[in-house]
């Protein structure tokens, strides 16, 4: 397993979800777990994609590999569009992904499956995304979409500028100059982020939803850790980041409807419960269009479904039955509770979970 783009500290973490992982297998807990075990799946599966998906896949991979110790699971966090190119172009033998696969991509050729098979949607995690901000003295930050959507437009550049004051009465907000940190690379998390400005302050934010972010404004830097980075050496910062990534920076809250709301995977995850899988899309693809109006009283809905992208048929029949084996655990109970408290992430519900067995069961 390749963990040196991650890092030691979750890999030494991921090594106690192992353990816990083994004492939940040999309990037989879930049928997901206990296939995984059984199956003794040998071979390698090399994935590129999201970073927000790295700490689960860290996880994932040592737990997969410690029930099959003749496999081995590479995940190389480049970023989601990197993880959906090298997937097409057969670099990746699967995906990670913040956004599912465009409708120009799924006409691509992917050389990795079958002739004529296309790459499949499969959902394995949902997180919140968090609007990360590191300014002295300020805590509880509160911010409804139009402010959001002015600051990382560029229109809103100070921390006491009026609309924000208007939210945050009492608070010390200094007159400095806002500092946005936001992607560099072609970012799922910048495509969630953009749709749910688009979609909840479309007078402000006047660009159309975006992989790559769309204003040229502030500092630039790659991947979650890099934004992450980047806003914790930069004073009075502010960057939009999965939850996974932001430890040690102050998470303002959002407005949803008439209630400014606290970040919360389970927020999150009900959002996605209530949303419905995307029209025109082929029966084993399960790409959700999340609904990002949801004003339900707790609800998250800056949030990013991210999926394994698969073939629906491999030219190597070999790389299915391990790339069934490998999803198949990554949504059982345990691999996905096991994520949670690595990640954040909220497990999918059972239903999710049901669909997507279904689906990568047609893997072949």
């Amino acid at each position: 397993m390749n963990l040196k783009r991650i890092g030691a500290p979750v890999a030494l973490l991921a090594a106690a979800a192992i353990s816990l992982t083994a004492c939940a297998a040999n309990e037989g807990s879930t049928p997901s777990t206990t296939t995984a075990a059984a199956k003794n799946y040998s071979g390698t599966l090399n994935g590129i994609g999201s970073s927000a998906q790295g700490a689960a896949q860290t996880v994932w991979a040592a737990g997969f590999q410690q029930a099959n110790p003749k496999a081995t699971i590479n995940y190389d966090p480049q970023g989601s569009g990197a993880g959906r190119k090298s997937f097409i172009s057969g670099a990746a033998d699967f995906a990670g992904s913040d956004a599912a696969l465009k409708t120009e991509e799924l006409a691509s050729t992917f050389a990795g499956c079958a002739a004529d098979s296309k790459g499949i949607d499969l959902p394995v995690y949902i997180s919140p995304i968090a609007i990360a901000y590191n300014v002295d003295g300020v805590k509880d930050l509160k911010l409804d979409a139009d402010t959001i959507a002015g600051i990382f437009s560029g229109k809103i550049t100070t921390w006491d500028d009026a609309k924000i004051k208007s939210q945050n009465s009492g608070a010390s907000l200094p007159s400095a100059p806002i500092t946005v940190v936001h992607r560099s690379d072609d970012s799922g998390t910048t495509q969630n982020f953009t749709e749910y400005l688009a979609a909840n302050a479309p007078t402000v934010w006047t660009a159309p939803a975006s992989q790559t972010f769309p204003f040229q404004v502030g500092d630039a830097a790659k991947g979650t850790s890099g934004v992450a980075d980047a806003t914790k050496n930069a004073k009075n910062s502010i960057t939009y980041i999965d939850e996974s990534g932001s430890a040690g920076l102050s998470i303002a809250q959002l407005k949803v409807g008439d209630n400014y709301e606290k970040i919360s995977a389970d927020g999150a995850a009900a959002v996605v419960a209530a949303s419905p899988i995307a029209d025109g899309r082929e029966a084993n693809d399960l790409a959700i269009q999340i609904d990002r109006k949801d004003t339900t009283k707790g609800a998250w809905p800056l949030v990013l479904v991210s999926y394994v992208i698969a073939c629906q048929e491999y030219k190597d029949a070999s790389k299915a039955d391990l790339v069934k084996g490998y999803v198949d655990y990554i949504i059982s109970s345990d691999a996905q509770k096991a994520a949670a408290e690595q990640a954040g992430s909220a497990p999918l519900s059972s239903d999710l979970a049901a669909k997507v067995s279904k689906a990568a069961a047609s893997i072949k």
